[in-house]
């Protein structure tokens, strides 16, 4: 079983948008994100702990401005905390064990769906193609993933 937990030699090499993002709870702009129109297959893990956050399967396009997930791949790594910072009650999702800020999650995602938006920062993932799961060590997430064309 996989070891995820806050790396302080990944946090040194992340670029200050990354830095900005995961550690100071920061928000890239919208529609700048480098994973906002990815569609390739794979998925979406915690640039600093490599915990897997988010299915390529599970994402779609809600028009918000930053990539949008309708549930997380493995609900235990993501944590939901109240946010009453920008004073507006949202809800905050941090990643588990690397404690990332990741975005925020909305009640107004597809209902057909689950009805949830997960509404993630491009600058707190790193995107694993369903190519390179089983070699980086996700291969038993491959069944998450849909199958590629």
């Amino acid at each position: 079983m996989a070891k995820y937990e806050k790396n302080p030699d990944v946090i040194a090499t992340l670029d200050p948008e990354q830095y900005r993002v995961t550690q100071q709870d920061g928000t890239e702009r919208p529609g700048t994100g480098a994973y906002l129109s990815n569609k390739e297959p794979g998925i979406y893990v915690d640039i600093v702990s490599g915990e897997p956050l988010f299915a390529s399967s599970d994402k779609y396009e809600s028009g918000c401005g930053w990539p949008s997930f309708t549930k997380p791949i493995e609900p235990a790594h993501i944590g939901e905390f109240r946010d009453v910072s920008t004073g507006m009650v949202r809800t905050e999702v941090r990643s588990a064990h690397g404690d990332s800020h990741l975005g925020h999650v909305f009640p107004d995602g597809p209902q057909d769906r689950g009805g949830l938006r997960y509404c993630i920062n491009s600058a707190s993932l790193r995107f694993v193609h369903r190519n390179d799961m089983e070699a980086e060590g996700y291969g038993e997430y491959l069944d998450q993933v849909e199958d590629v064309a």
